[in-house]
């Protein structure tokens, strides 16, 4: 068996160079400069012609390396970790690779390092890139073990690429038909997670506006019909109770509370969701749900929760009712919490709250006086306010700063709600969202968070107070990016002010949104519901295993005809002619063995038949000097015609 050349490692280190560009970005910068270095190590190696170093160099490197990783990484487990390990070990086994197995176990192992790829990222970008890698390495295996040696980089190339999507059809048919079970097939450590965002279970002055600043889609909706107006486009999220002077907080699902009651008047609106993971329990839904997901359970103040933390993304249905009565009767525990402030707190606002309260006719007259000064006392709306006070941070931004984002104004309105005797708790969750017209879907980014306040009235329940309307009414009619100052910075994606550059992005979305739905999203509802309408009746497990199996065998069928028509044994004129003289000497019992060469079954004939020595001998040497000393020509292959017609035993 030939031993690897200089191509092959060529080939192997520029397949892996494609593996680890997958990893680069989230892996520690001294581990990827390790990785290049061992890869030029070993090329500096095999073109000096050097000795590859040896167990007592590389065994130091791997623990310092291990080490490294292990303080890096804060151990040894978990996804980053274990994919930089896997790494850095397989870059240092390039350091051993001297037969045929060290090419064979890197390249497996490299395409395993590729798979790891989607723990990370499972974008249609990602999905498309690991094409490279995959030929790369396919085409280091077609190298090392073709028996012929070297081959030139286009034919490897197009073998591999002709071997993968020979692959492509049972692909498809596995992915189709192959029985999905519910949730994911593996589990994907902790540390996975890390990095998710979205809404927090507390909300205090900069939080929400931080959250603003990314451009990262929260979730994608996909209504029943039109699109409602963005003035009805709240996503009930968190709902904090709970006031400690500076910070909201949700309440506990332990207290026992019951549910709030709920009536709806006028028909609901339909939509579907696809849910962004972000590590937490809450499921988006608009304000207010009355068709809950599969699996999902709800709060007693109106929250979806889902019984996990979503850290998948997630696809469910829903309906919710615009005009609604919430909770028109309001339970004495329900009550002091929605009364709870401090007394020594804040003492600027809790008199003006008590004016209102003595002075006012009536709730709704509260509230109206709380939105007025909202509006008419130069309040600002910006994603950078000054910092507030410690002690008393309401009284410092209703009196001194006024300048604020959605979670000043509702925090600020909620606690002079309560001080005025009203009954008020904070909603976080999403407002608005941006149409895409490519797929007539919603986007709803983190840069829509938004916060406002739900206040009880007797006999109306919990009715929806936005006080950021009052101060700046773009912001919910329009969006965030039309609402904020041309000086505060806001996420390009949710600026509308590059026209071509969004109408690219808004394509990519739309591709985006496909790859989401029915690659990652094709889930065991998905593919019964695919399937049924295609066949036109309920289909079993049993049923899709069987079709598994047919599918993959007419695959197999058709991929191997395809394979061995154009396979036929292509004789030219010269060996049609040299068949036509063994074929009359097979007539007087000599035949040519398949392990004799011309001239050795030239010189057992000729023995064979003395007779015809001379003729044999003509037709075996023309024979030998056309085929292998390229002395073929017109004259001289009819010359050899006329030999073999006229050859007579």
């Amino acid at each position: 068996m030939n031993r690897p050349t200089m191509l092959d490692l060529r080939w192997l280190l520029l397949s892996l160079t494609l593996v680890m560009a997958l990893h680069v970005s989230h892996l520690a910068s001294w581990v990827s400069a390790l990785i290049v270095a061992f890869g030029a190590w070993r090329y500096y190696i095999a073109a000096k012609r050097w000795e590859l170093p040896s167990l007592w160099i590389l065994l130091p490197i791997t623990l310092l390396g291990s080490l490294g990783i292990m303080i890096t990484y804060h151990g040894l487990f978990g996804r980053d970790a274990s994919v930089a390990l896997l790494a850095l070990m397989l870059a240092l086994k390039l350091m051993e690779t001297r037969d045929l197995r060290d090419y064979m176990l890197l390249v497996f192992a490299g395409f395993f390092l590729t798979i790891t790829a989607f723990l990370f990222n499972q974008s249609i970008v990602v999905g498309a890139f690991i094409v490279l890698p995959t030929v790369g390495l396919i085409g280091t295996l077609v190298g090392v073990s073709h028996p012929n040696g070297s081959l030139s980089w286009r034919f490897q190339s197009k073998l591999a690429g002709l071997l993968l999507a020979q692959g492509i059809p049972v692909m498809l048919a596995l992915f189709f038909l192959f029985p999905r079970i519910p949730g994911p097939l593996w589990g994907v450590p902790q540390d996975a997670y890390r990095s998710m965002s979205g809404l927090s279970d507390h909300m205090e002055p900069g939080n929400i506006s931080q959250l603003t600043l990314s451009g990262a889609t929260a979730f994608r909706v996909q209504f029943n019909g039109a699109v409602p107006a963005s003035n009805h486009l709240y996503w009930r999220g968190p709902v904090l109770w709970h006031f400690d002077g500076r910070a909201w907080r949700m309440s506990s699902q332990r207290l026992g509370i019951a549910r709030e009651s709920l009536s709806t008047v006028g028909a609901p609106t339909l939509y579907s969701v696809t849910l962004e993971p972000h590590n937490r329990n809450w499921l988006l839904m608009l304000d207010i749900p009355t068709t809950l997901p599969t699996e999902a359970v709800l709060s007693h103040d109106m929250q979806v929760l889902s019984r996990e933390p979503v850290r998948t993304r997630i696809r469910y249905e829903g309906s919710s009712h615009f005009e609604y009565k919430l909770a028109t009767t309001l339970s004495d525990r329900e009550r002091e919490l929605a009364l709870q402030i401090n007394d020594d707190e804040n003492p600027k606002s809790q008199a003006l709250a008590k004016e209102w309260a003595r002075t006012a006719k009536s709730p709704d007259e509260i509230i109206q006086n709380a939105l007025t000064m909202f509006r008419q006392q130069n309040f600002a709306y910006t994603l950078s306010p000054p910092l507030l006070s410690q002690q008393n941070p309401i009284d410092d931004f209703l009196f001194n700063s006024k300048r604020g984002f959605c979670e000043h104004y509702a925090s600020s309105f909620t606690y002079l709600m309560r001080a005025a005797g009203l009954p008020a708790r904070v909603v976080t969750g999403y407002q608005g969202g941006e149409v895409n017209p490519v797929g007539n879907y919603l986007i709803v980014r983190q840069s829509d968070a938004h916060a406002w306040s739900e206040v009880w009235l007797t006999g109306r329940g919990w009715v929806r107070v936005d006080p950021t309307a009052a101060v700046s009414p773009l912001r919910i009619e329009s969006g965030i990016e039309s609402a904020l100052p041309q000086s505060d910075v806001t996420p390009l994606l949710a600026r509308k002010d590059y026209p071509f550059l969004r109408k690219l992005y808004l394509n990519w979305d739309a591709m985006n949104n496909g790859w989401n739905q029915w690659v990652l999203g094709y889930d065991q509802q998905r593919q019964m519901d695919l399937l049924s309408r295609l066949t036109g009746s309920d289909l079993t497990w049993q049923d899709m295993v069987i079709a598994l199996m047919v599918t993959v065998a007419l695959f197999g069928l058709v991929i191997s005809y395809f394979l061995l028509r154009d396979k036929r044994l292509k004789i030219d004129p010269l060996q049609r002619l040299y068949i036509e003289f063994l074929r009359k000497l097979e007539r007087s019992g000599l035949k040519r063995q398949s392990h004799e060469g011309p001239q050795d079954f030239g010189k057992r004939a000729v023995q064979r038949l003395p007779a015809q020595a001379s003729a044999i001998q003509q037709i075996t040497e023309a024979y030998a000097r056309l085929r292998y000393r390229s002395e073929a020509s017109s004259q001289a292959l009819g010359n050899f015609k006329h030999l073999v017609r006229t050859f007579r035993i």
